[in-house]
């Protein structure tokens, strides 16, 4: 399984942006998806989850604000991020699990000025 994220860049506190990812190889084992975030030096933090029956979960840091969604017809999972505040600034991960193996993407960053 690969993974291509995109989105990301700079926005004003209070702004949005959404990510992007898509899943390529053997998607078909791919049980849930999601994304993490991480600031260099520091462990990278679950910030959102789906699962393929649709069922998410969120980081108690992001309720309210984030929205995760996956298009299983496309191999696809965004994140829309609303009201963003600066310390939502990291780097962005996508993520996918299959019973045996997990697998990220390239990190995209996110810039939340004040």
């Amino acid at each position: 399984v690969q993974l291509q994220a995109s989105g990301g860049g700079l926005v004003q506190a209070g702004g949005s942006l959404r990510l992007s990812c898509e899943a390529s190889g053997y998607t078909v084992f791919i049980n849930s998806m999601g994304w993490y975030r991480q600031v260099p030096g520091k462990q990278r933090e679950l910030i959102a989850t789906i699962t393929r029956a649709l069922v998410t979960d969120y980081t108690d840091s992001v309720k309210g604000r984030f929205t995760i969604s996956r298009d299983m017809t496309k191999d696809t999972v965004a994140l829309r991020m609303n009201s963003l505040k600066p310390e939502d600034s990291d780097v962005y991960y996508c993520n996918a699990q299959t019973y045996q193996s997990t697998y990220w993407g390239q990190g995209t960053q996110v810039t939340v000025s004040s």
